[in-house]
């Protein structure tokens, strides 16, 4: 392993899409929202966390021009989860809304990270998650807003918090910042990959907080922000 200690962190990826399948398989683990209905999308999420373990392992073990790809697709592949379940939701549509979405959000990503570098971010790859995240939280926030189901944004707000403070610490961690030191157990990406596990679990738990809400209970304004 050419990068012992962001190779390793990686590891708390896979930890974390095991807790997300630990609880998808207890009794009520799923809430009683979307989830709940369609468990087969908890099974998808858990997978496609644990997968970011080990396709980021690829990259920092190896350093390699295929490692740096399957970081990188393993990293569009969580956040088009994010997006395409959030404008199912957001929407009211099924699956096969959410297949599509995901497959055009992911091969947006991919051509988008064919423009190679960009500044402060480093590729144009790191650019397309952001935005991706970003436009998902925005879409839950849209499904919070319209009425009919209920979360604990807490959660949202959690999941934020998580990735941005990932950023700013991965940020004062590149190769030539203040806090860059090679040889040391400290690595700041080491630190981003712990915090964006924390980021991922506290999505799902966004996720299984979801609740109906009946249209009787809505006050008039969010009756009428209801879609459908």
């Amino acid at each position: 392993m050419r990068q012992p200690v962001n190779t390793l962190s990686n590891l708390g990826f896979v930890a974390a899409g095991l807790l997300v399948a630990a609880r998808a398989g207890r009794d009520g683990g799923l809430g009683t929202g979307t989830l709940a209905l369609r468990p087969g999308l908890a099974t998808a999420y858990a997978c496609v966390v644990v997968l970011l373990g080990p396709a980021s392992m690829a990259m920092h073990a190896t350093e390699s021009s295929l490692g740096g790809h399957l970081d990188l697709a393993s990293m569009y592949l969580i956040a088009g989860f994010a997006v395409a379940y959030a404008a199912m939701r957001r929407w009211e549509r099924g699956p096969g809304f959410l297949a599509a979405t995901y497959a055009a959000v992911v091969l947006a990503c991919e051509l988008v990270g064919l423009l190679g570098e960009a500044p402060w971010l480093g590729h144009m790859g790191n650019v397309a998650f952001g935005t991706c995240l970003a436009a998902a939280l925005w879409l839950e926030s849209r499904v919070a807003r319209a009425g009919g189901v209920a979360l604990d944004v807490r959660w949202a707000w959690a999941a934020a918090g998580s990735i941005l403070v990932a950023l700013a610490v991965w940020t004062t961690a590149k190769t030539g910042s203040p806090l860059c030191f090679p040889g040391s157990l400290y690595q700041g990406h080491g630190v981003w990959h712990l915090l964006c596990a924390v980021s991922a679990w506290c999505l799902f738990r966004l996720y299984v907080s979801e609740r109906p809400v009946s249209r009787t209970s809505l006050s008039p304004s969010a009756a009428a922000r209801r879609p459908g």
